[in-house]
């Protein structure tokens, strides 16, 4: 089965170009020209790639972006004009795995999005009771967590931390949302727990705790787009 890409731009030519090849590429093609036809085509559809203009009516790439990952984590590539710093760390921020500048070589882009669904394919596997990205892996139905084939002893609250965390991997995960999703209620006490049990838990899991990233003032993020 070909995979599926959506093309988000409200530029006709843009699509047309970014098909064309695509096509060459055996990829089956859908098109949106704004992000509200991209989200109602997301809930109906599950694509392997979105390739998502920024600059668009109706709804900009970025605010579709945040909608979308309510729904879906999909892996997108953020076309843009703009090539400003704030704009590709932002992009980033929100989840999109890669930021490719206008103009573009279509060529390039190809490359760019079979590297994207390859990593994004080769980080998961596909039974749902298992997670494994390179050498961490969590057996769900066991409880267990190996890193490097090695067993690694996590408190209940850590491995909660952890497989939450990675259950939203790349996405920006509050402070608040933890506290409330881990330990069961708003708490605003001494907030200071989580940061201790975060600490431990990126000690144990070794170099998966440079995936994890702190969003100052803001939480965390299991992050696999850092490779």
């Amino acid at each position: 089965m070909n995979r599926k890409i959506l093309i988000v731009d409200d530029e006709a030519h843009i699509r047309e170009l970014v098909c064309k090849y695509a096509h060459l590429e055996n990829y089956d093609t859908f098109e949106a020209s704004n992000g509200l036809e991209a989200i109602d085509l997301v809930k109906m559809n599950d694509f392997d790639l979105i390739v998502m203009d920024i600059m668009m009516p109706e709804l900009d790439g970025f605010s579709s972006v945040k909608e979308i990952r309510k729904i879906s984590k999909v892996p997108v590539i953020m076309l843009s004009a703009r090539s400003e710093e704030y704009d590709k760390l932002y992009g980033f921020d929100l989840g999109i795995d890669d930021y490719v500048t206008k103009p573009f070589s279509p060529k390039e882009l190809m490359r760019r999005i079979q590297a994207v669904i390859s990593r994004y394919h080769a980080n998961e596997i596909e039974n749902n009771n298992q997670y494994v990205y390179k050498g961490l892996k969590i057996d769900y139905d066991a409880y267990i967590v190996t890193v490097d084939d090695v067993r690694i002893e996590l408190t209940p609250k850590e491995y909660e931390l952890l497989v939450y965390l990675i259950k939203n991997q790349n996405i920006a995960v509050t402070r608040e949302n933890l506290l409330n999703k881990i330990w069961g209620y708003n708490y605003y006490e001494d907030d200071r727990t989580l940061d201790t049990h975060m600490k431990s838990l990126r000690k144990k899991i070794g170099v998966y705790g440079d995936n994890i990233i702190t969003i100052r003032r803001v939480g965390y993020r299991f992050e696999t787009n850092k490779d």
